[in-house]
């Protein structure tokens, strides 16, 4: 594509196969997360295998001034930033009075604050040049309420209104946004949450997607200007039965799957 692709959260699961369907696609890369080594050995498996650059910016994202840091170096080093994905995330598992607030509180600034961030410092270029795309990564969990994780859930529900928003407002720019919304899958993101034994994923109906299938059509659906892609009919139909539910019943439903 001749075009750059910066992503955030680059060195595992969506975020690192995100990297790869840019770089098949020829889009030159700018991968961002807090493990400097990761980074570079992806860095390097990526230039070998698709011929494109990718810089490195080792970067924690719960921090204001580093997110600053990261549109700093880009101009620093001339890259004009094509495509954004904001895919850094995580999440954590507990009833809200009794979780920790420092977790919560660098929660909320990665999932939510540094996206707002990077997006309101990258966007005014992809505009000026009308051309670009914003990825957002939400989650399946942004379409309702999410007792035992309810910072997690309240902050993927943000992702999802925000990019429909900005969305509808560039419209005829030449800019679009996306929202990614997958539902269980299979990377590290379990684990780190503390979640891998309760039902909603130990019991996922035809077992979890993985990363990369996810990557894919959350890649293919951003190329074709969607503003929401839901990967996998069993997400879809999930989340069109909360619609139509009421919030009552989909609050105790989702609580038992949040249960062990």
């Amino acid at each position: 594509m001749g075009k750059t692709a910066l992503i955030t959260g680059a060195s595992s699961g969506i975020g690192y196969e995100l990297a790869k369907c840019f770089a098949a696609d020829g889009a030159n890369l700018v991968l961002v997360a807090r493990d400097a080594a990761r980074l570079t050995q992806i860095a390097r498996e990526l230039q070998s295998a698709y011929a494109v650059s990718a810089n490195v910016i080792p970067a924690d994202l719960s921090r204001a001034e580093l997110r600053a840091e990261i549109h700093r170096e880009a101009e620093r080093s001339s890259l004009a930033i094509d495509y954004l994905v904001n895919n850094a995330g995580f999440g954590t598992m507990g009833a809200f009075a009794d979780t920790d607030l420092k977790t919560e509180l660098d929660m909320i600034q990665v999932n939510m604050v540094s996206l707002v961030h990077l997006t309101k410092l990258f966007l005014p270029g992809m505009r000026s040049r009308r051309s670009g795309g914003i990825l957002n990564v939400a989650s399946t969990a942004a379409f309702q309420p999410g007792p035992l994780m309810s910072i997690y859930y309240a902050s993927k529900a943000f992702v999802l209104s925000f990019t429909e928003a900005i969305a509808d407002e560039l419209r005829a720019t030449g800019v679009t946004v996306t929202a990614l919304c997958p539902g269980p899958t299979a990377t590290d993101f379990a684990r780190r949450a503390h979640i891998e034994n309760i039902r909603l994923i130990k019991s996922s109906p035809m077992g979890m997607m993985t990363a990369g299938e996810v990557a894919r059509i959350g890649y293919r659906g951003f190329l074709k200007g969607k503003v929401i892609v839901i990967p996998g009919l069993m997400n879809k139909i999930v989340v069109q039965s909360v619609r139509i539910s009421p919030r009552a019943a989909v609050r105790r439903i989702t609580r038992k799957l949040q249960e062990t």
